[in-house]
């Protein structure tokens, strides 16, 4: 999906146009703003009769988040690109500071106090690690599979930084993110495989030991097959390394994961086995977005909601309450709103004017994608409660003040890209 690439743009300077509002996505700014508005209205149904304002402070970073994206679409993305280290470096810097001298709250310490404010320095990772990758896999051509070691490095610090707060749904979100700009910069579908195999590596490691001695040489075979040069020492480097996560993986499950984070990765399959405790949440969501029906009880009118039944419902379960209160029809419609926003997000990077830019727009994507994914299905009890937000509506500050940032980053590669195809 590479090779975009046009003229690019070296000067910092705002490009001023007096008919800027031509160049106007509808998608990107309507879309981010009906789901914003009506999850207002699901904030404060889970706060009934408490006297908290989330809602209103959900609101007013939306309305500073537009400001931030309107000046974002008038900046070339490519002038950042000579930042791009020193946002890099400094973002590590200050995920070191948050693991010593952080802010801790639930039993992690992800936070940054700062006038008043608390500041998730985990969310901006998100974006610092997208213009990372874009910087490096703009240049590259998988021809060997030692290409992969720069971007993987580069993911690796900041993962393994938010994953010892302990922040286990930020850490996942990167691995998506580094897939899915690793597979639109051209990656082999088959060292994908051999990347996304460590998971069942790791599962057999811990489940189902003898399974390792016929999976791993399976992977040996698989790599032997499908790289170009030195097959011989980089299939040995590919079974050195699922042996190496074969070995640690028990260890990582047994002394570095929390237990509420085994119950979470684990009781999704049945979480009637401990319904008052690692299982409660997702059994409270699914009674309530089942008994939300086909049109829901009205928004302010969820029962489930009022009552409090599933705690902080207003950040990672917000679906719930969604479902609740305006049924199926409702979960449909916004889910259909997600499905053109990401649509257009791929056209967008598709045709975007360098190959820079697309990066940065697919990496943006491919958090989306994740995100919104891994949230319905946690809600709904398909997948694992990790704590990932869902975009635009779950209440987090932080991660909607991020959100419109990247939003930005995309509009100003689509008005780049509407530009191009006017004058040619």
């Amino acid at each position: 999906m590479m090779g975009f690439g046009r003229n690019k743009i070296s000067s910092f300077k705002i490009v001023r146009n007096k008919k800027i509002w031509r160049d106007i996505d509808l998608v990107i700014w309507i879309v981010p703003f009906i789901l914003v508005h009506l999850s207002c209205f699901l904030i404060a149904s889970t706060q009934r009769n408490l006297g908290i304002t989330d809602w209103y402070q959900h609101a007013i970073i939306a309305y500073i988040g537009a400001l931030i994206v309107y000046f974002l679409a008038q900046v070339p993305l490519q002038d950042l690109r000579k930042y791009t280290l020193t946002i890099y470096f400094l973002t590590i810097s200050t995920l070191l500071y948050v693991n010593f001298s952080g802010t801790s709250a639930l039993g992690a310490k992800r936070w940054l106090s700062f006038a008043g404010l608390y500041i998730q320095p985990s969310e901006f990772a998100k974006l610092t690690l997208i213009l990372a990758l874009a910087s490096i896999l703009d240049q590259k051509r998988f021809s060997d599979l030692s290409h992969l070691m720069k971007p993987l490095f580069v993911s690796f610090l900041p993962w393994i930084l938010v994953f010892i707060q302990p922040d286990l749904g930020t850490s996942l979100v990167f691995g998506a993110i580094l897939l899915g700009m690793l597979y639109w910069a051209g990656m082999p579908y088959e060292w994908a495989f051999i990347i996304l195999a460590t998971f069942v590596t790791g599962l057999l490691a811990y489940l189902y030991h003898f399974g390792l001695f016929i999976w791993i040489p399976i992977i040996g075979f698989l790599s032997y097959k499908s790289l170009p040069h030195q097959k011989k020492l980089l299939t040995l480097l590919v079974v050195f390394f699922h042996s190496l996560i074969a070995k640690i993986s028990p260890w990582i499950w047994e002394s570095v994961l929390r237990d509420y984070q085994k119950d979470r990765l684990i009781l999704f399959l049945n979480p009637s086995q401990d319904p008052l405790g690692g299982g409660y949440h997702m059994l409270q969501s699914k009674i309530g977005i089942g008994s939300g029906g086909l049109l829901g009880s009205g928004l302010m009118q969820g029962q489930l909601t009022k009552l409090k039944f599933i705690p902080e419902q207003h950040t990672d379960f917000i679906f719930s309450a969604l479902g609740e209160e305006t049924g199926f029809l409702g979960t449909l419609l916004v889910s259909f709103l997600f499905f053109i926003l990401i649509f257009r997000l791929i056209k967008i990077a598709i045709e975007a004017r360098t190959d820079f830019e697309s990066l940065i727009v697919i990496g943006i994507t491919s958090m989306f994608i994740f995100q919104i994914m891994v949230n319905i299905f946690m809600t709904i009890g398909l997948g694992p409660v990790t704590g990932i937000p869902l975009p635009f509506m779950s209440y987090g500050r932080t991660a909607l003040f991020v959100n419109f940032i990247s939003l930005g980053f995309c509009l100003s590669v689509s008005r780049r890209g509407q530009s191009v195809r006017r004058n040619l």
